[in-house]
């Protein structure tokens, strides 16, 4: 009676598509509401420190005075509250999770200054001597 289990079992398996994917080969298809890695568009962040308040697992550091933002990839759970209480929408999940690794990794993002390009007046135009004529003695004028 088993043997005709395990007989039904393997000609089943030899029939069907196999049950797991061949990952490095095949990459995953993400389901649109994945949740997955953290990230930010430095750009919009205001700074106000909601998403850090909000983690909760702490792994969201804000500094407002060196306009810079971290995230401890390690720590976060990938609950997706700070995304949800973000003001400005500058945090987003992306398909995918963090890459596993031997230490802990953190990212730290810092707003870049904004280009102040200096003012460029316009070069005055070079003053162009004219010399007067050479003093000469006027024509005569015909006499009719």
């Amino acid at each position: 009676m088993a043997n005709l289990k395990i007989g039904k079992m393997v000609l089943r398996s030899m029939v069907r598509k196999p049950a797991t994917l061949m990952y490095p080969v095949i990459p995953r298809e993400w389901k649109e509401r994945t949740r997955g890695r953290i990230e930010i568009e430095i750009e919009k962040c205001i700074f106000c420190g909601i998403c850090a308040r909000k983690c909760p697992s702490d792994a969201i550091a804000v500094n407002r005075e060196a306009k810079s933002w971290e995230i401890s990839r390690m720590g976060c759970i990938q609950c997706s509250c700070c995304v949800e209480v973000c003001p400005k929408d500058c945090l987003v999940n992306k398909a995918g999770y963090t890459s596993p690794d031997f230490k802990k990794v953190v990212d730290t993002f810092v707003k870049p200054e904004p280009k102040v390009e200096p003012k460029v007046e316009p070069a005055a135009e070079p003053e162009v001597k004219v010399e007067p004529a050479a003093e000469s003695e006027p024509e005569p004028k015909p006499e009719q």
